[in-house]
């Protein structure tokens, strides 16, 4: 399976520590996955407009196509997603990640901002049909150090748990057919 590992902001190195720490957590479940990472600070971004499409804007669709299974990881800013992940989100066919395996990473400044993962994404990976695991993980500025490794035991807890579900449902979605019955 070739999993997708979404780092969905343009800086900070906190959501790319996660995902990271996950990739690790989920080649010691099961080394057979495709890992790829995804860093969304290496695409030329362009906003969903109707103008044809540059080279990067491609590639990323492509990358999502073809995974089976994604990691998002987001920063909370100003208690939203940013807004190139939800822009990426708008490039995307309603059908691309229909069936497939969806976990959450998120890192914010408060503790309250957890419910953006509620409020906001949630509702999108709903919409295009995802398989979204019961367990994100939210972190907070106080879980890392100042190089970004996260140094709380219970987030790195949380993470393996999160690694162990995904593996789960990649595994449980291997036979579901990705085709779809109806034309929505």
């Amino acid at each position: 399976m070739k999993i997708l590992l979404v780092d969905g902001t343009m800086f900070g190195r906190k959501t790319g520590a996660i995902l990271e720490q996950v990739e690790q957590y989920i080649k010691e479940l099961d080394a057979s996955f495709d890992l790829e990472m995804m860093h969304f600070s290496e695409y030329k971004h362009q906003i969903v407009d109707g103008s044809p499409l540059n080279e990067d804007m491609k590639k990323m669709i492509q990358q999502f196509e073809e995974a089976d299974a994604y990691i998002i990881a987001t920063p909370i800013f100003q208690a939203s997603i940013p807004g190139v992940l939800k822009n990426a989100f708008d490039f995307l066919h309603p059908k691309t990640m229909r069936y497939k395996p969806v976990s959450i990473v998120a890192n914010g400044g408060t503790y309250q901002h957890h419910l953006v993962v509620e409020n906001q994404l949630k509702p999108i990976l709903d919409y295009f049909r995802a398989l979204v695991t019961p367990n994100y993980v939210y972190t907070h500025t106080s879980h890392f150090d100042a190089d970004n490794h996260i140094v709380d035991e219970d987030v790195h807890s949380r993470l393996r748990e999160l690694a162990r579900v995904f593996v789960q449902y990649c595994e449980m979605s291997k036979n579901l057919p990705k085709e779809t019955i109806d034309q929505h």
